[in-house]
């Protein structure tokens, strides 16, 4: 039994862990052992226990900053020399510059998985570069990547999947009262909008675009899930805006920043329409969980949206990015519309079980492995 060394940098649980996580049925169907090196406490190792998958330590962070490089990558290099992988799969592209000069110079054969749109310098490109073979979440993801200089014939496509048995819409329409009546919406119209509160979201441009909706749209309630992961200046100072934006009027009362929950896929369910107004997003793993949950989407035509919501599909309304006038109009047309909603969200969810089904995302995440171990690009 072939085995695998799953990399992880933090022990958080974002789209990037729900996704690898979300494709272990199918690695572990495919004869693939999986050992996860990762942080040892934390929502990830919680996860990583309940689904059966051995853990080792890599503590690459204390007092909340990362180690020096060097060593970094010599826990990195001790983590597989110990685990005695045919693979090494890093999660992250901040990983797979950490790994690339590692396994340059070990046996196994490495992959690693781009999820961002972010620049890279010479340097980063170079350690990338040393990877054997690179997964990128989107055509968007590697066209960026591949102009930066990554090498086109290690960089491949590999959409992430969502589980459609627990991503899928509600069951009855009274389902969710009791979670309504929790967060005090009653039977308004929700917008809902996921994800960390940081500028690359554009929670900002839904609030702005909020403040556009007139009557009789203005019963709507707004609820924001997410928190800030960041501690730079410029990101404290957009949460701020934010909490004054929702505080102020109009919005006063209206808008629910809820930080961080465990019911995600409830509070899709409950959406009348999901918003993603984000500036840059690789492949949004909310669109492909509230795609499942058959909502009615709007979101930002940037980076690998339109790959998720083909135009002519009608399976999305997509609108220019930093445009809160256009994103108001959108929301406006369907908080008018519930036979458009209803039709999106249908169209939405047989986009998802066409693309994004999770074991199929796995069964592909098995064929690069195996075809990573066989031909290593080094």
């Amino acid at each position: 039994m072939p085995r695998a060394l799953w990399l992880f940098e933090y022990p958080t649980m974002n789209g990037g862990e729900h996704s690898l996580l979300s494709a272990a049925p199918a690695l572990l169907d495919d004869g693939w052992e999986i050992v996860a090196a990762a942080p040892s406490r934390g929502p990830l190792s919680q996860r990583l226990d309940e689904l059966g998958v051995r853990r080792v330590d890599l503590p690459l962070h204390r007092d909340a900053r990362r180690v020096e490089i060097s060593q970094a990558r010599q826990l990195i290099h001790d983590c597989i020399v110990d685990a005695r992988p045919a693979l090494v799969h890093a999660n992250s592209l901040a990983m797979a510059r950490l790994v690339g000069p590692v396994v340059s110079d070990l046996p196994p054969a490495s992959l690693g998985h781009i999820r961002d749109i972010v620049g890279l310098s010479r340097e980063a490109v170079r350690d990338v570069n040393r990877v054997d073979r690179l997964l990128a979440v989107s055509d968007a993801t590697r066209r960026w990547h591949v102009r930066q200089g990554v090498e086109p014939e290690r960089l491949r496509v590999c959409f992430n999947g969502v589980d459609l048995d627990y991503f899928k819409p509600p069951a009855t329409r009274g389902q969710l009262d009791d979670l309504r009546a929790e967060l005090g919406v009653g039977a308004r119209p929700v917008l809902l909008s996921v994800g960390q509160l940081g500028a690359r979201k554009g929670c900002d441009v839904l609030l702005e675009a909020a403040v556009r909706l007139p009557a009789p749209a203005a019963g709507f309630q707004v609820l924001i899930v997410g928190e800030r992961n960041s501690r730079k200046d410029e990101a404290i100072v957009y949460e701020d805006r934010l909490r004054r934006l929702a505080d102020s009027p109009p919005l006063a009362g209206r808008v629910h920043l809820l930080g961080r929950r465990k019911d995600v896929r409830d509070l899709l369910q409950l959406a009348s329409i999901v918003v993603h107004a984000a500036r840059q997003e690789p492949l949004g793993r909310v669109l492909l969980e509230a795609a499942a949950c058959g909502r009615p989407i709007v979101a930002t035509d940037v980076g690998g949206s339109e790959e998720i919501f083909p135009v002519g599909r009608g399976c999305a309304r997509l609108v220019r990015p930093d445009d809160p006038a256009a994103l108001a109009r959108a929301l406006r047309q369907l908080l008018s519309d519930d036979a458009q909603r209803r039709l999106l969200g249908r169209r939405a969810r047989r986009r998802a079980e066409e693309a994004f089904d999770a074991r199929r995302a796995g069964a592909a995440l098995a064929q690069h492995y195996a075809a990573c171990v066989a031909t290593p690009a080094r």
